[in-house]
């Protein structure tokens, strides 16, 4: 039994806050570095690759030296994941692999961080071709799985247990273009392969509807387990305020909150790869309830050219920072036109640039003014689907490969740590890979909160070599508190109250200390 889910929303909104937080608040951290990791498969077209369950089967590092898997391995380790900058058999992608040597046959798998991944089939081309310069090989089968690792959430989330990663798009700003980077980045990764959803998480001005054009545009909740169905659209699970039949909300901030809580944990979501949310305006109560309540794998930035859209974004930032989600990409729409050749900027340049800069953000993407665009988000058909060829398709494209290259290294690369070092006057030690040979390095405490730039960028009159109070910089001065946040920066609060968002690219350049006898 299902019945239209609509008044019955706003009514159990509030209890759905309070419940919620103080269930979910506490865990909502361990949930990220607690996974349960199941394999499937990724789109392939080996025959054999359809019916191979790589789920418990080891990766295969090595063999005996001479054998014929040892020279299938060896010419493997030629192909290089770009991101981790390692072979595809040190980072343990190689699975499965059976040789028939009296028929010349080799057959693999090859299992992947995401069924998304934007190099899938560049892996896919180079094993096979460097595998096939062996003399004795005459036939090379690859199969292409993928392994997404599965957020172990309470029972209490059952909606949100087989959703493994979950990817907030915001910008603090209205009308710079969210909710169209959004859905077409949701669009876009679900034609790379990964199962998809969509949470419009504006309840005020929900922009889903228009967006997309679905058959049967109405939520729907199973009066038996309370459970949400969402609308689907070309593939898509989409669920948004504008569905549940009462358009736009006129409520009170405490109820918007249990709302927005209730449509994203009660939910069926099913078995997704990414669950977008397309995050409202602002740093409220909304932003930080989406926060603390469920682990929100990474952010999407979007903000245009303009020094306004910075000063609002760079407050997102600091918010994502301050609770410990990494900002992955930073999209820059309106950024330019471009008429016989030549680009022309109406709105000014920078905004994008600087979030990066000043905070460490490892990708930025800059968007065309393009009318097709706009067009496409009033006709309910995304731009992706309706020209998945256009270059404007193809930077979606682009920020969806970052998105997903990003998250992979968060679950599985070598990440960044910074610790206080008491004997060694409370300097900083600092290992990032990539950095000084992968081996730590000291930097006084004193030099990274001179490395804060946040007041000179927002043009303030603050100085930065001073305390908040104005009082100088003790050499002494040590935070209160820290965290790495992702792979590319850290979040530290000083004594004086200054949150500062240390990107691991600016502590790289101070001035370091002699390196500590171990």
């Amino acid at each position: 039994m299902s019945a239209t889910f609509a008044s019955s929303a706003s009514a159990r909104a509030y209890r759905a806050e309070s419940a919620a937080s103080s269930k979910f608040s506490d865990k909502s951290r361990r949930i990220n570095s607690n996974r349960v990791v199941r394999a499937r498969h990724a789109p392939s077209t080996s025959t054999e690759g359809d019916l191979m369950d790589t789920t418990s089967m080891p990766a295969i590092y090595s063999a005996p030296d001479g054998s014929k898997e040892s020279e299938v391995l060896s010419k493997l380790r030629r192909v290089i994941d770009p991101d981790f900058g390692e072979d595809i058999v040190n980072c343990g992608f190689v699975k499965a692999l059976v040789i028939d040597e009296s028929a010349g046959s080799v057959l693999f798998a090859i299992e992947l961080t995401t069924p998304a991944c934007p190099v899938k089939a560049e892996f896919e081309r180079q094993a096979k071709a460097f595998v096939e310069e062996l003399d004795w090989v005459k036939r090379v089968s690859v199969t292409m799985t993928a392994q997404p690792a599965r957020n172990d959430a309470p029972e209490t989330v059952e909606g949100l247990r087989r959703v493994s990663h979950i990817i907030a798009v915001s910008s603090c700003k209205g009308g710079v273009g969210k909710s169209t980077t959004s859905v077409n980045l949701a669009y876009t990764l679900a034609m790379m392969g990964a199962k998809v959803g969509i949470l419009d998480a504006d309840v005020y001005g929900p922009s889903l509807p228009t967006m997309i054009s679905p058959d049967v545009p109405v939520l729907e909740m199973d009066k038996e387990t309370g459970t949400i169905k969402p609308v689907e659209y070309e593939g898509v699970k989409v669920v948004s305020f504008g569905f549940a039949g009462q358009g736009s909300a006129i409520m009170r901030g405490p109820m918007v909150s249990g709302l927005i809580n209730q449509l994203l944990t009660t939910t069926d979501w099913g078995e997704l790869d990414y669950l977008i949310i397309d995050m409202p305006p602002g740093t409220g109560d909304v932003q930080l309830t989406l926060c603390q309540v469920v682990p929100i794998t990474a952010a999407v930035v979007v903000t245009t050219p303009q020094k306004l859209a910075f000063i609002d974004v760079e407050k997102g930032v600091r918010m994502f920072a301050k609770l410990a989600v990494p900002c992955v990409s930073v999209v820059e729409n309106m950024s330019y036109f471009e008429v016989d050749g030549v680009k022309h900027k109406p709105f000014g340049e920078g905004s994008g640039a600087k979030i990066c800069e000043q905070y460490g953000v490892p990708n930025l993407l800059q968007m065309p003014i393009v009318p097709d665009l706009s067009a496409c988000g009033d006709t309910g058909r995304p731009l992706v689907l309706r020209d998945p060829t256009c270059e404007t398709s193809s930077r979606y494209q682009e920020v969806a490969a970052t998105v997903v290259r990003e998250v992979a290294k968060l679950n599985n690369g070598k990440k960044p740590r910074v610790d206080i070092d008491p004997g060694y006057d409370g300097a900083f030690r600092v290992e990032i890979p990539g950095e000084n040979n992968d081996k730590a390095f000291w930097i006084t405490a004193k030099n990274v909160r001179l490395s804060d730039e946040s007041a000179r960028v927002k043009g303030s009159d603050e100085s930065p070599d001073r305390l908040l109070n104005g009082a100088p910089i003790p050499d002494d001065i040590a935070p209160v508190e820290m965290s790495v946040i992702g792979n590319y920066a850290m979040s530290i609060t000083w004594p004086d109250g200054l949150s500062q968002v240390a990107a691991f690219s600016t502590l790289a350049k101070l001035e370091r200390l002699p390196a500590r006898a171990s």
